[in-house]
């Protein structure tokens, strides 16, 4: 499991991020263009490294100062037919899938934390779909709502800036969490008061028995087992590249259905329905967010621990311009 890194490096420091580079295990293949970065100027670098050993690399590129006058560019390499390849993959420390690239995971997490237009569109639009399901009693239509919702990122990303004390990082997340599930309520609450006027159903909505989708006010403790363990599949998910698994983490919380059911609630006038689905809501945020923060400080550690001292990779012989 390879990344490839291009590295635009200023020329006075080409021969530090060389030496840098010799002394990664995990490096399969080296190209140095000389001159081939025109936007910042310097050497261009191209880097196949394996998964285990980017991290180490990426911290050593950071301490060069090569992010902020040079740039470092990165992506996942689907296949490589190579026995560097293999042998690079052998000799780095630990293994591809657990291994956690924290700047990748910081990046892409900045990204899902922002309060963008798509935001709030995937999130409202979920909440409509909950809100239907629960006024039909959908279960089908509820899972569609669980995993339409984008509500995971900005979660993952607080336990992130949390843990890599990235302040701006925690505050645009908490407001795209707040402003969002305000925004998805409140454009919901809209809805449902519309089709109130419409006497398509009423407040005796509330006092129906809907086995589907009743549980979404039945907060209890499976409630915190859920939230929790979608928390820390969730953060395996995003940290181990095994990005598939968040789908099912989408299924299993109950935030968007809880937020849908708030609405209801509030255009069907039901208090008590409200502070329970409110109370779902609470719980779902708070156990994934903590499983998160806690599975993050685990694997930081974890990984940390992974021996350095391992044999490198034979230099490449290399002629310099």
């Amino acid at each position: 499991m390879l990344l490839h890194l291009r590295i635009s490096v200023p020329v006075d420091r080409t021969a530090a991020v060389l030496d840098l580079i010799d002394d990664c295990p995990g490096v399969a293949h080296l190209a140095v263009l000389p001159g081939g970065s025109l936007r910042p100027a310097g050497d261009l670098f191209l880097v196949d490294v394996a998964r285990e050993s980017a991290d180490a690399l990426l911290t050593g590129l950071r301490r060069l100062h090569v992010d902020t006058d040079g740039g470092i560019a990165m992506e996942a390499v689907d296949a490589a037919v190579s026995r560097r390849a293999e042998e690079a993959e052998r000799l780095a420390p630990g293994d591809g899938a657990d291994a956690v690239v924290w700047e990748q995971v910081v990046r892409n997490t900045d990204t899902d934390a922002a309060l963008s237009v798509s935001y709030l569109a995937f999130l409202t639009i979920a909440t409509l779909l909950a809100a239907v399901a629960i006024v039909n009693d959908s279960a089908v239509l509820l899972i569609g709502a669980m995993v339409l919702g984008p509500e995971f990122g900005p979660l993952a990303a607080v336990a992130v800036a949390v843990v890599h004390r990235r302040r701006l990082l925690a505050r645009r997340a908490v407001t795209a969490l707040a402003v969002g599930f305000a925004v998805a309520i409140a454009v919901t609450t809209v809805a449902v008061l519309a089709a109130r006027g419409l006497d398509w159903f009423g407040p005796e909505l509330l006092a129906e028995a809907r086995p589907a989708t009743g549980f979404i006010t039945q907060p209890d403790r499976w409630s915190v087992v859920v939230a929790v363990l979608a928390g820390v599949a969730g953060v395996l998910s995003l940290t181990s590249a095994r990005s598939g698994a968040l789908v099912g983490v989408f299924i299993s919380v109950t935030t968007v259905p809880a937020a849908a059911d708030m609405a209801v609630a509030v255009a069907l006038g039901g208090g008590t329905e409200f502070r329970e689905a409110a109370t779902q809501l609470g719980i779902n945020l708070v156990g994934i967010l903590v499983a998160a923060l806690l599975t993050l400080l685990v694997q930081r550690a974890l990984w940390h621990r992974v021996p350095a001292a391992v044999p490198r990779l034979q230099r490449v012989g290399r002629t310099r311009a």
